[in-house]
């Protein structure tokens, strides 16, 4: 086997939470040109769509599921379809989350908070339990969570702090989980992405430009990331070159956390 080939995904199958857009889109799209079949999971049916069709020109089969992942019920719900439709599956990317809202400590109420540590950590639980339970039984599969440098780190000039609780929490649960299953043949690794410019990124962007510039002037490349910069890095998590990597988490935020 040569080293382009260890990289190859040919005849695997990956479900991506979040697959239709930003970064779940890219990571799709890359994993389809590696050779992987490809089921995504979204709430926008046309986004789905085009995503799907995007994954056809690649010449690979895909599955779509929608709906809102992080209700834990939907949740729960659908990867059980998703291991009923197009399993098995072998490589699982945990991709939805976001912050969404930019509030204060003090004046975040429990359901607020709750329905953040959802959408950020509760259904990397439960899919990581339903779809990384079927590899264990299998005896190999790769899961891979998209944690965030804020799980790291304390993001100046923006509320929301369920974000960083979440995400610190998910590296944690990436790490112990790998521990548990790495004699089991499944790999559970993070990637934890600094600024890139995703839909929710450009939103932000419009309605709070100081909170994006503060960040910008703080990488040492002097820009921020683009979706598809992240692929490359989830596909070697995905395939037989990272057959010795487990637990770990992957900055990729151009030297943000450098200082």
């Amino acid at each position: 086997m040569t080293v382009i080939d260890q990289f190859r995904l040919v005849g695997k199958r990956a479900f991506i939470t979040g697959g239709s857009r930003g970064f779940g889109r890219a990571i799709a799209l890359a994993m389809a040109e590696a050779g992987a079949d490809i089921a995504i999971n979204g709430r926008d049916p046309d986004a789905l769509a085009r995503t799907a069709d995007e994954i056809r020109e690649r010449g690979r089969t895909v599955w779509t599921f929608a709906g809102d992942i992080a209700q834990p019920a939907i949740c729960e719900d659908l990867c059980n379809r998703v291991l009923a439709e197009a399993g098995p599956i072998d490589i699982l990317v945990n991709n939805v989350g976001g912050r969404n809202l930019d509030i204060a400590i003090e004046d975040t109420d429990l359901d607020t908070w709750q329905k953040f540590i959802d959408l950020n950590l509760t259904h990397c639980f439960l899919a990581t339990k339903i779809i990384g339970g079927a590899m264990l039984k299998r005896g190999k599969g790769r899961v891979i969570n998209i944690a965030s440098i804020s799980g790291l780190i304390a993001n100046r000039g923006i509320g929301g702090r369920h974000y960083e609780t979440a995400k610190a929490a998910l590296i944690h649960f990436t790490r112990a989980t790998a521990a548990d299953w790495a004699p089991r043949g499944v790999t559970v690794n993070a990637i934890c992405p600094g600024l890139f410019m995703t839909e929710p990124n450009i939103a932000w962007a419009e309605k709070h430009p100081e909170v994006i510039e503060t960040f910008v002037r703080a990488v040492p490349m002097g820009r921020t990331g683009e979706p598809h910069e992240i692929a490359p890095l989830a596909v070697y998590l995905a395939s037989p070159a990272s057959s010795y990597v487990t637990g770990a988490a992957f900055v990729i935020d151009g030297g943000y956390t450098l200082w």
